[in-house]
């Protein structure tokens, strides 16, 4: 069998975990000056921006909305908000297969933005007509529970904001890397300055959403609290929309998910078939792989060797050279290496669930902790609990820029990387300060319940402990700074490293990491307080928070080992990229390069 495309011009080198890489000269493959580049960036982060502002905006203040509004019961509300979170973290994947398989990126989030916005009008609607609301009630009055009608209406906003999430989320920050072409000399390997950018447009709305929107929503009024993001929301449409002419637009290439089944059920059927000596034998055909490869073909790699049966071609597989083969008994290299690049991603992806659950502590016991302490800035000014968030979005910003204008450089000058570290470098740096966050928050909480014992208030949960609530900013400090390296560096190992025409989806299972931390904090929390008397239900005084953040901190520093052990294991996606002959016949050629452009 012929093979199709030829390796040449390639050098390996080592990274410091010991991963193979494969470099070599970019290519000089031809593109389009008037589509892509920064210039697209405008258009794309405000929609970001505002997507998330609605989303935070609504969900930080949800239960209080919920309970002061509707009068829902406060069991209610807070299965309400989990049941909302928890549909807007799956439907990611629904939304990443339609962009990957039919859309494309855009069209998903023009359209999943039309149906955000449906939801959000409705839900301001209902904030602000009183129809759709149940009477105000005051003083010791029995508040009237919104009737079915106007938790129908509720419902219906909260669904269609679920699902136009779905399309957002998984869309936006993989169409906005596909804006730099890797192998454009205007714009080379420039992804890694998007993504954080990207990450620093999202703490900016946050920051804005836990202060102003919740300060609105609290004193002003709920019509204008909810009609401020949704008004913001269709503004970033219409921004969207008229950048269209500039985006670098990848088309779709047809059901990820089919080309995955089609993999394991061609290696199954023959499975009893020897494994080649030398993989210039199994089938390659870049006409077939030509939608699935605008950026170049994968390269065979040695992994998961009993996948490159359903490359192997045999008399079964009768078809001529020019004939499309039956995909379900024979596929070519780059169809079984796309499903090997999801297989070696997993092991990274699960070593994000533990990051997610020390992360959820801070909207949950740091929460609880800030309500016993001295919040008081001014003898009449209080800070909210919810704000002490502010410290680590505050820190994340912070990081995030000095990462981008002092640590890249610094880091250059020794690596000689073009984004100063690879993205395994930045999260392994991410999952050691999460280790500290959880470490001094232990410390921090021992030196609280001391001042509680001192001060004669461990039996009284509402008194305030004469201890400033500053003293929590450390650890929500540590939080922002590790986010800023482990959960960038995630997002964008996972553009980096999966199949191109499975990036939307690739992206979605960030997202579901996030949510999977959460339920495991969840697991955790319930398993914790069964067995044990460190989280009273009532009075935190009596409790033992400062274990469960310390064990919580040994389960980080195994997963840490974990990580380091995937890390130092985990083969990148090498690329045979294409090359045109713009500078000449004797450049023509094709090469090997690593995927995660380091």
């Amino acid at each position: 069998m012929e093979k199709h495309s030829n390796l040449s011009g390639a050098m390996e080198k080592k990274d410091s975990f010991g991963s193979s890489e494969n470099a070599v000269d970019q290519s000089n493959r031809l593109v389009d000056e008037k589509k892509g580049g920064i210039k697209t960036m405008p258009f794309i982060i405000v929609n970001e921006i505002c997507e998330k502002l609605a989303m935070v905006g609504f969900s930080k203040n949800m239960v209080n909305y919920l309970t002061h509004q509707l009068h829902m019961p406060l069991t209610k509300a807070a299965n309400t908000v989990t049941n909302f979170n928890g549909t807007s973290s799956l439907t990611p994947l629904l939304g990443a297969f339609i962009a990957d398989s039919y859309a494309g990126k855009f069209w998903t989030i023009t359209f999943a933005t039309a149906i955000y916005l449906l939801g959000m009008i409705i839900l301001t609607l209902s904030a602000a007509l009183p129809k759709l609301r149940p009477p105000t009630c005051e003083g010791n009055q029995v508040c009237q529970e919104a009737n079915r009608n106007q938790l129908a209406v509720l419902y219906l906003s909260l669904l269609l904001a679920a699902i136009g999430s779905g399309g957002i989320r998984p869309c936006v920050a993989p169409f906005g890397a596909d804006q730099f072409v890797e192998e454009d000399p205007r714009h080379p390997k420039k992804t890694w300055v998007f993504f954080n950018w990207y990450y620093f447009a999202l703490g900016v709305s946050i920051l804005l959403a836990t202060t102003v929107l919740v300060y609105i929503q609290d004193n002003v009024g709920w019509s204008w609290g909810l009609g401020i993001p949704t008004i913001a929301m269709a503004l970033s449409m219409i921004v969207f929309l008229i950048g269209y002419p500039v985006y670098r637009n990848l088309d779709p290439a047809g059901s990820p998910y089919t080309r995955v089944l089609q993999v394991i059920v061609a290696s199954f059927r023959k499975r009893n078939i020897p494994l080649v000596s030398d993989p210039k034998f199994l089938y390659v055909n870049e006409e077939l792989d030509a939608s699935i490869s605008t950026d170049g073909l994968l390269h065979h790699t040695k992994q998961f060797k009993f996948l490159d049966n359903a490359a192997i071609v045999t008399e079964e597989d009768d078809f001529k050279s020019s004939e499309k083969p039956n995909l379900w008994r024979l596929n070519t290299v780059h169809r079984v290496e796309e499903l090997k690049s999801i297989l070696r991603m997993l092991p990274i992806w699960a070593a994000g669930i533990l990051f997610a659950t020390s992360s959820a502590q801070q909207n949950t016991f740091s929460l609880q902790q800030a309500n016993t302490m001295n919040r008081h800035l001014t003898k009449s000014f209080e800070i909210p609990s919810a704000s002490m968030s502010v410290f680590a979005m505050s820190s994340m910003l912070i990081t995030i820029v000095l990462y981008d204008r002092v640590l890249v450089r610094v880091a250059r000058k020794s690596t000689g990387l073009d984004r100063g570290i690879n993205f395994l470098h930045r999260m392994a740096i991410g999952f050691f300060i999460s280790i500290l966050a959880t470490l001094v928050a232990g410390f921090i909480e021992v030196k609280r319940r001391h001042a509680a014992f001192a001060n004669g208030l461990i039996d009284s949960p509402k008194s305030t402990i004469p201890i400033s609530v500053f003293w929590l900013v450390p650890q929500h400090s540590l939080h922002g700074i590790a986010e800023a390296f482990m959960v960038i560096g995630h997002l964008e190992f996972f553009y980096n490293q999966a199949p191109e025409s499975m990036r939307s989806t690739a992206t979605a299972m960030f997202w579901t990491s996030i949510s999977a931390g959460d339920y495991t904090s969840t697991l955790l929390v319930t398993l914790v307080h069964k067995y044990t008397n460190w989280l009273p239900d009532k009075n935190l005084n009596k409790g033992k928070l400062e274990c469960f953040y310390w064990l919580l901190t040994v389960l980080q520093v195994v997963n840490y080992v974990y990580y380091l052990i995937c890390a130092k294991f985990y083969t990148f996606k090498p690329l045979t990229s294409h090359r045109t002959e713009e500078h000449g016949a004797d450049q023509c050629g094709e090469g090997v390069e690593l995927a995660s452009q380091v």
